[in-house]
């Protein structure tokens, strides 16, 4: 199979509300320089997995610094999702996250990638728990 490395707006996070209960409700965990959220999602989508991408305002004071910062790690990811796609579509399962920059500083797009796939199969292994605790006869 063929990987499309195309990063849709659908597969962006945009809803206040799905964004208040991600924050409000869901599990957490720290991939320096990212902290993430995630929760699995009830509802039926096009795509397995739907993100909101963030910088710190308090540590990128100046608009561009943050949207450079965000190009870079949404090209990251953009790069490497399928690793979480085959995960999902393997389990039938649907999954919002949220990835937020915490570091005070930049980091070049190399560091940003790997720190990134790390992130990635952290997820994975985050939701396999989830899924196991869950449903534990599978």
């Amino acid at each position: 199979m063929r990987v499309k490395h195309i990063y849709r707006k659908e597969e962006r996070l945009k809803s206040n509300r799905v964004i208040k209960t991600l924050f409000s409700s869901a599990r957490n965990f720290l991939v320096h320089p990212f902290k993430v959220n995630w929760q699995l999602r009830k509802d039926n989508g096009r795509y397995p997995a739907r993100v909101l991408i963030s910088v710190s305002k308090k540590h990128f004071r100046k608009a561009s610094e943050r949207n450079h910062m965000k190009r870079l790690i949404r090209e990251a990811y953009r790069i490497n999702k399928y690793i979480l796609y085959e995960f999902l579509e393997e389990k039938g399962v649907q999954c919002d996250f949220s990835i937020i920059y915490i570091a005070k500083e930049a980091e070049v797009y190399s560091e940003v990638e790997k720190k990134i796939i790390k992130l990635l199969n952290r997820l994975i292994s985050e939701l396999e728990l989830h899924l196991h605790q869950n449903n534990p006869t599978s």
